[in-house]
């Protein structure tokens, strides 16, 4: 899987090769040294790169699951990620495994169920109370059931209602796992080679996502690595010029990119993916765990609305599941080699599940470039806010969708308070609250503030209907609850009383289930994508809802110019729709209408500043994206003037020079 071209000059290759005998053989040396560090009695039987990871194979995992001071110890000393497998002969039969674990696992943490990856050997123990099976459980011992099994275990919480997405990526995973192991290695092979170039010089070429929100995408460049970050869709555009990353302007092919890393799941940051998987991309792709599932169930969903639009989608199902099979995940906080001079590292953003900043440390220290994604620098009910305690950072690219000095939203406890009296007032009237809500993050959000508030009696208890995609994107928030806020993970992890799994939420599964919501004299909240009333279920719900005056839309998100949502909220007394059989419907609109702003996932102006001044000090140069070209323009100027921090808005197609 070697990229690298040919020079066709003859002293180049030669300066080449002069410069790969004067560095040392890092691989070499790593493995001597791992061999020297390890006792016998840890019973190595292999040692294998697994993509970024070193893997080391044993007979005895419990040797080193209970010194784990010696691979602390050897992490320290060689600087590189290591991950303890088991050999493949000591691992027992799945259903023997099963077995064991069904009887090793104590009752109280009710066992749901085991998912086991043959190409990690690793199994995944589900239970309802997992905080009973944690290291430190007296009754269930890591090392003593590792060594029974022979998999490495990991713990799971097992969530109210599977995640069909998840699912599918096991079970698509585990089919993959002889392609997947060769792939792992290839990769490794890619980026613990010896660099072939002493010199360091960073580029970054910007794709998309300059001078405009939709289709984020730029190209890292440095001698040794080209790393793609974020490769999005404009969908609101008219041409293909304007809808993809600039990808043409590059004199690369995609064999020449060393990897691509994902930002976080939306389609403006994920939406062409699958189609460098259609065109030939083999390579590696990062996120964080939970960015795949999400990732995955926003990039099927577009091939659904496309397909329902009339349109042809740019990609198939099969490229979703190939993009599955390259990406390797990464929790935060890790420090993880991509290429052979270039570190990762993914930090909370805030702004949906499993968004991260992406911190590039390039070289030997040389350079360290910060993606900032979008953030939130503020914390919710949902999320912490944004990671901003980087050791070093000399370039920062930051977000600029709210990037106006006017662009102030309220404060979450104002927001939160504003909408307790919106819904209050309706439901005291006997009416019923429908939200058009976005099903991936602020229908979650929205969830955990009813809970809360229902639960603490501020909120007038009744039931909440929720339909659309948002039960599947809850399924796989609560899969992760690592990276919930630490209060509500918290409760999910170590208490029964999970927001997730509340009594006052019923998911509609089908259409005839509408019954109950839609009876008349039945107060309730209705939560339905999509969140622009463009389709999906909450139109079904409006037309039902909009004729009384009892009744109320609550707009939490932004509504775009043209949607039918932007002229209810505007005031309009009818909408003409389609009905069954096609047929168009006039609906009166008689219900009040509200907005309410600040449950964005994004930063307002002054978060924004604020994210920049923590981390003024050490830094350089600040570039501006993903915003209209006005918000960059103005963010820039104010960095500029107010912390005397040199701040450049690039616009799509340039080359800019780093380092």
């Amino acid at each position: 899987m070697n990229k690298r071209k040919q020079s066709s000059n003859f002293s180049d290759l030669m300066q080449r090769k002069q410069q790969q005998k004067e560095l040392p053989p890092s691989s070499q040396n790593i493995m001597a040294t791992i061999l020297q560090s390890i006792p016998k009695e840890a019973s190595i039987t292999k040692i294998e790169y697994e993509g970024p990871r070193i893997a080391l194979y044993t007979n005895t995992p419990r040797f080193l699951l209970e010194h784990n001071d010696i691979i602390s110890n050897l992490v320290n000393i060689i600087k590189k990620r290591i991950v303890i497998r088991t050999d493949e002969s000591i691992r027992k039969p799945e259903a023997e495994a099963r077995k064991i674990l069904a009887e090793c696992v104590p009752k109280e943490a009710n066992l749901q169920g085991t998912i086991f990856d043959t190409t990690t050997g690793e199994v995944s123990v589900e239970a309802k109370r997992p905080w009973l099976l944690q290291r430190n459980a007296k009754e269930f011992n890591h090392a003593e059931v590792t060594e029974k099994i022979g998999w490495r275990l990991r713990i799971r919480k097992a969530t109210t209602i599977p995640s069909r997405t998840i699912q599918t990526i096991n079970a698509t995973l585990k089919q993959a796992s002889s392609e997947r192991s060769k792939q792992l290695k290839q990769v490794g092979d890619e980026i613990f080679r010896p660099r072939l170039s002493q010199r360091t010089e960073v580029s970054l070429h910007t794709l998309g996502g300059f001078g405009q929100v939709g289709r984020s995408s730029m190209l890292l460049s440095t001698p040794e690595s080209k790393i793609l970050i974020d490769c999005g869709i404009n969908p609101g555009a008219r041409s293909p010029m304007d809808a993809f990353p600039r990808l043409d302007s590059l004199d690369i092919t995609l064999d020449d990119l060393d990897a691509i890393v994902i930002g976080h799941a939306h389609l403006d940051h994920t939406g062409f993916l699958p189609t460098l998987a259609k065109y030939g991309y083999k390579g590696p792709i990062y996120c964080t765990e939970p960015t795949l599932p999400m990732m995955n169930l926003i990039q099927l969903d577009a091939i659904k609305v496309a397909a329902a639009q009339g349109r042809t989608p740019i990609y198939s199902e099969r490229d979703v599941k190939q993009i599955m099979r390259q990406t390797i995940t990464l929790p935060y906080g890790t420090v993880t080699d991509i290429s052979p001079d270039i570190k990762l590292v993914l930090a909370n953003a805030g702004h949906i599940l499993g968004s991260a900043l992406c911190h590039f440390h390039i070289g030997n220290g040389d350079h360290n470039f910060v993606y900032s994604g979008d953030i939130k620098f503020g914390k919710s009910i949902l999320f912490e806010a944004a990671s901003w305690n980087f050791p070093r950072v000399e370039t920062l690219l930051i977000e600029s969708t709210y990037g106006l000095k006017e662009d102030i939203q309220p404060t979450r406890q104002e927001v939160e308070s504003a909408f307790i009296n919106a819904v209050n007032n309706t439901l005291a009237d006997g009416g019923k609250v429908l939200i058009p809500i976005p099903a991936v993050g602020r229908a979650q959000e929205i969830m955990m503030v009813i809970d809360h508030y229902m639960k603490s009696g501020e909120m007038v208890e009744a039931p909440v209907f929720t339909e659309g995609m948002i039960s599947e994107a809850s399924a796989i928030h609560e899969s992760y609850p690592e990276y919930l806020a630490r209060e509500l993970k918290q409760k999910i992890l170590e208490t029964d009383d999970n927001p997730f799994d509340s009594e006052y939420f019923t998911n509609i599964e089908h259409a005839d289930a509408r019954e109950e919501p839609m009876r008349e004299d039945s107060p309730c909240i209705i939560l339905a994508t999509s969140g622009m009333l463009e389709g999906g279920p909450v139109l079904e719900y409006f037309k039902n809802i909009a004729p009384d005056k009892k009744n109320k839309v609550l707009f939490v998100s932004y509504q775009v110019n043209g949607t039918l949502g932007r002229r209810v909220l505007d005031g309009s007394k009818q909408a003409t729709m389609l009905g069954k059989e096609g047929k168009v419907e006039v609906v009166t609109i008689n219900c009040s209408v509200e907005k309410l702003d600040g449950f964005s996932g994004h930063s307002d102006y002054n978060q924004l500043m604020s994210f920049v001044q923590r981390l003024r000090p050490k830094l350089r140069r600040v570039l501006v994206n993903h915003g209209e070209r006005s918000k960059s323009e103005n963010l820039a100027m104010n960095i500029r003037r107010m912390y005397r921090v040199p701040a450049h808005y690039p616009q799509v197609q340039e080359a800019i020079k780093l380092f």
